[in-house]
């Protein structure tokens, strides 16, 4: 509901610094923004293109890893595009819709993309633990369902945060330091309280960030025990091949947003750029590495991409 007074976010419109303290190095700083937005385009695509047309894709771990291109491509595809208009044109301004449109679309994105690296997480340890019943436990039906799991996690504990937003006064300075709508970028310039959206945001950050990542790491420590029981060293290598894509894409997720958070934490009260930068690669390190990384590691994603830029042999009549 949009109300009449003038403080209420709904008639306002927000500008968006871009990276404090960096104004005048924005073209240059746009370089590797661009070069990443069109990784994580050109791969993504590319990713889920394989895995929809390979029908030997068509198995647990490739149909998560699906969710998790299209994940990546959405996070990309709702930041990217206005930090590069803010980089090269000085196009700051962004209507209050348009802010939280962004602000809830980037969390329950990146609230989505825990989620499927615990389902992947899952995968691995089921794969390893007991292969046996692999395809008994993780049938199609169970992805889909854990798939929607996610979604919808994903979207409940995000949606309070717009709403949230929504309902508080601004009648002051109405430029947010950031390159985004970030949640509480955007909070911290109400005039009113604000403690309920710091405990919230607080809340969901725990309960991703700590429970996720136990989980994660539980899964893992299994997954070492089992292999470190295999009787050669080529099953353990070949076992622990398996996992090493995953690993690297969790560090590319958590590593940029535990650094994010120690920032806010402990760093200085005012936004500064080494802050704002590593919100940005938080969003943009994943989406941009996350298919090369696969493509790499992955023998069957790179058999697969061969067989379509392989040119084919002629046989002679």
């Amino acid at each position: 509901m949009i109300l009449s007074n003038d403080s209420h976010l709904l008639s306002h419109t927000f500008f968006l610094a871009g990276i404090p303290g960096l104004t005048a190095a924005h073209i240059w700083i746009s370089l590797p923004f661009c070069f990443m937005f069109v990784l994580s385009l050109t791969g993504n695509v590319l990713l889920l293109s394989l895995i929809w047309s390979e029908h030997r894709l068509h198995q647990p771990m490739f149909l998560f890893l699906a969710m998790l291109s299209f994940v990546d491509l959405i996070l990309s595809l709702s930041t990217l595009p206005k930090m590069l208009a803010i980089f090269w044109f000085g196009a700051t301004a962004i209507s209050s819709y348009s802010c939280l449109s962004q602000m809830f679309v980037i969390h329950a994105f990146s609230a989505m993309e825990s989620g499927v690296l615990v389902a992947m997480a899952l995968d691995r340890f089921v794969a390893i633990c007991n292969p046996l019943h692999y395809a008994t436990i993780l049938t199609p039906e169970v992805v889909a369902k854990i798939g929607g799991l996610v979604a919808l996690r994903g979207v409940g504990l995000t949606i309070f945060f717009p709403s949230l937003a929504h309902r508080l006064s601004y009648c002051g300075s109405h430029t947010i330091a950031y390159t985004y709508c970030e949640h509480m970028a955007v909070v911290k310039l109400a005039c009113g309280a604000t403690t309920l959206d710091s405990l919230y945001a607080f809340a969901v950050a725990i309960f991703l960030g700590v429970g996720d990542v136990a989980f994660i790491a539980y899964s893992y420590g299994q997954i070492v025990r089992t292999v470190m029981r295999f009787p050669s060293p080529e099953a353990r290598g070949k076992a622990g091949s398996t996992c090493t894509a995953h690993v690297c894409v969790i560090l590319f997720f958590y590593g940029p947003e535990f650094l994010s958070v120690i920032m806010q934490c402990f760093g200085p009260s005012t936004a500064s750029a080494a802050k704002v930068i590593l919100a940005n690669l938080y969003l943009l390190f994943p989406p941009a590495l996350d298919p090369i990384v696969y493509g790499v590691k992955t023998k069957q994603i790179r058999e697969s991409l061969f067989t379509i830029i392989r040119p084919k042999k002629i046989e002679p009549t």
